[in-house]
């Protein structure tokens, strides 16, 4: 299938939504500490979704082949846990760390797709590493967004970066295209060759979203059919924003005033491109 060029009406309507799906994890930030529940995060999230923003939560029934319907409104990700994790009746303690993984719709249709990380209380010295090396995979791989440039261009710089550290890229889940659907083509490896993969033009969305494991890369599935963990049950952390390929480079279309701000060799060189 093609990847989708988007017009500059779904351009702008992808704006709003990843301001939206930014903005859900702004308002979660505070709820997010010790004894709380996964459960009552995604109950916040799925009213403030629902009854302040006007938005639909993505997630929600959601179904692929082979997959039961997903039954919460966001993901919650807890330590071992990889990704798509169903919030439920977990209590968050000290040393924890969540990853929240939040997909509006809006009224018109565009999805806004995008996770942070959270530290429950005081972090160990491993979580917060993995936690920063796993943001600065993500990082590196959209400052490597421009047209002309290659999907595997972004893989391979993610994948350096978090081998170079000790870690292992998950393989069996990756960024997507998004826009009116939301999961399209292409698929983002979080690994990969330079120079190989589909070439980048202007117009194109998609997330970069790397699985990072402090461990091996290797996964289990639970029997929900939904929550990945790492098969040695060592910390995984993942962060995600919606990218969108410019004629001079990207803009990252999931920020809102709470999202932390890209990694300092990140904003050096973006001032020296300026």
């Amino acid at each position: 299938m093609a990847i989708s060029i988007k017009t500059p009406e779904d351009i702008e309507g992808m704006r709003i939504a990843g301001r939206l799906g930014a903005e859900v994890l702004d308002y979660i930030t505070p709820f997010v500490k010790p004894g709380v529940t996964t459960g009552e995060l995604d109950r916040l999230c799925h009213e403030y979704m629902v009854n302040v923003q006007g938005t639909v939560p993505a997630p929600l029934n959601y179904a692929p082949p082979g997959y039961p319907p997903f039954p919460k409104a966001v993901c919650t990700s807890v330590n071992d846990v990889i990704c798509h994790g169903i919030p439920g009746d977990k209590v968050l303690k000290n040393g924890d760390v969540v990853n929240i993984d939040v997909t509006v719709i809006t009224k018109d249709g565009y999805h806004g797709d995008n996770s942070r990380m959270f530290f429950i209380g005081e972090p160990s010295k491993l979580a917060r590493r993995l936690t920063e090396i796993t943001y600065e995979c993500m990082w590196l791989g959209i400052s490597k967004v421009k047209p002309g440039a290659h999907l595997g261009d972004i893989g391979h710089v993610i994948q350096q970066h978090a081998e170079n550290a000790g870690y292992s890229v998950v393989r069996e889940f990756c960024g997507h295209g998004i826009g009116k659907v939301f999961h399209e083509e292409p698929q983002v490896l979080h690994y990969g060759r330079p120079g190989t993969g589909e070439e980048l033009k202007p117009g194109m969305i998609f997330t970069i979203e790397p699985m990072i494991n402090a461990g091996r890369r290797e996964i289990r599935e639970m029997p929900d059919g939904w929550t990945i963990k790492t098969k040695d049950r060592s910390l995984s952390a993942q962060w995600e924003h919606m990218i969108l390929v410019t004629e001079t480079g990207y803009e990252v279309l999931t920020t809102s005033a709470g999202t932390p701000p890209p990694p300092a060799f990140i904003q050096k060189k973006d001032t020296v491109a300026a």
